[in-house]
C-alpha cells in the first residue's frame, strides 16, 4: 500500500503545482485589471473611506501581487518535488500543464466572465488525450522485453580479459591466409617456438 502511494504521490504534486500556476496567473491578472479597481471601490465604500480611495486600491493590488509571488514559489516547489518522485518528466509536465490549463479556464470563466468557445474545448480534449497516450506508451515500454535484460554475455565461460593474461599475451586475430597480417603472425609464432627450443 505504501509503495502504491509512493508511486502515485507525484501525480498529486503535479496537479497541485498546475493548480498553483493557475492561481498565480489569476493573481497576476488581478494585479493590473480594472476588476480590482471596482472591488477596491466597493471595499472603500463599505469601510466609509470614499468610493475612490487610492490607498485601498494600491493595498489590494499589492496583496494580489504578493499572492502571485507566493503561489509561483509554491508551484515551483511542488513541480520540482513531483519531478524527483516520478519516473518520467514528460508525464509530470503534461499533467502539470493540463491541470493549469483546465483550472485557468474555469477560474477565468468564474472570476473574469470569460467565455469558453468550442475551439478551447477541442484543445482541452486533445491535451487530455495526449497525456493518456504518453502514459500508456511509457507503461508499455516499461513492461516490454526491451533493454539488455536476459542478453547473453559478450564473453563466454572460461574467457579471460587481456589484463588477466598478462601484458605479453598476444591477442588472437582473424587474418586472411597469405595476407601481411597472416605472414607477420606466422613469423611471430615461429620466433616464439625457436625461443622455447633454445630455452630447453
Amino acid at each position: 500500500m505504501e509503495i502504491t502511494k509512493g508511486k502515485t504521490a507525484w501525480l498529486g504534486l503535479a496537479i497541485s503545482s498546475g493548480a498553483c500556476a493557475a492561481f498565480n496567473g489569476v493573481f497576476a491578472k488581478l494585479t493590473t485589471t480594472k476588476l480590482t479597481t471596482s472591488w477596491s471601490h466597493a471595499i472603500s465604500g463599505a469601510l466609509g473611506l470614499g468610493d475612490s480611495n487610492k490607498l485601498v486600491e494600491y493595498a489590494i493590488r499589492g496583496m494580489f501581487f504578493g499572492l502571485n509571488l507566493l503561489f509561483n514559489a509554491i508551484m515551483w516547489a511542488l513541480f520540482t518535488r513531483a519531478l524527483t518522485l516520478a519516473t518520467s518528466t514528460v508525464r509530470v509536465s503534461v499533467i502539470n500543464t493540463s491541470a493549469n490549463f483546465m483550472l485557468t479556464a474555469l477560474l477565468g470563466a468564474a472570476i473574469f466572465r470569460e467565455s469558453l468557445p468550442g475551439l478551447w474545448w477541442l484543445g482541452a480534449a486533445m491535451l487530455v488525450a495526449g497525456s493518456v497516450i504518453i502514459g500508456r506508451r511509457e507503461q508499455a515500454e516499461k513492461s516490454g522485453d526491451g533493454g539488455t535484460a536476459g542478453a547473453e554475455p559478450l564473453l563466454g565461460p572460461g574467457t579471460e580479459f587481456r589484463d588477466d593474461l598478462g601484458e605479453d599475451a598476444a591477442l588472437p586475430c582473424a587474418a586472411e591466409p597469405g595476407s601481411r597480417a597472416d605472414d607477420a603472425r606466422s613469423s611471430v609464432e615461429l620466433r616464439t617456438v625457436d625461443q622455447d627450443d633454445d630455452n630447453k
